[in-house]
């Protein structure tokens, strides 16, 4: 079966974020295709790559860049949604006269277009 798994929740506050890390990390050990994940609403503060938690914590960000390495499954971002949020690449930095991006390793920005094409192409979409 082929999944798309969309968050809104953000990296820390909620668990929606680290539920769909755990669930897509399941999807794979079981058998499943996961298309992608998109990150939208709050969910796009999981690709600030200037979050910074306690030693021991749990590092969500990094845990998310962890299993696009490992998997290679892309981490899709709502560039709008990002914006709002003040996550942005260095690209956009460079436009809106900021010295540096935030967006962190491992995920693109995309628009809501390649979110319709992920849910056309899926079995199944759950969102966290």
């Amino acid at each position: 079966m082929n999944y798309l798994v969309i968050v809104t929740g953000s990296a820390y506050g909620k668990q929606n974020s680290r539920t769909a890390l755990f669930f897509s990390r399941a999807l794979i050990d079981c058998g499943h295709k996961l298309d992608s994940i998109f990150f939208y609403f709050s969910g796009v503060l999981n690709a600030n790559k200037m979050v910074s938690p306690a030693e021991d914590e749990f590092n969500l960000v990094n845990s998310w860049q962890d299993f696009h390495s490992q998997f290679n499954i892309k981490l899709n971002i709502c560039i709008s949604a990002a914006a709002r949020r003040g996550v942005i690449s260095d690209e956009q930095a460079l436009r809106f006269g900021i010295q540096i991006g935030n967006l962190a390793k491992g995920f693109t920005l995309t628009g809501l277009g390649e979110l319709s094409e992920s849910i056309r192409k899926c079995d199944r979409v759950v969102q966290f």
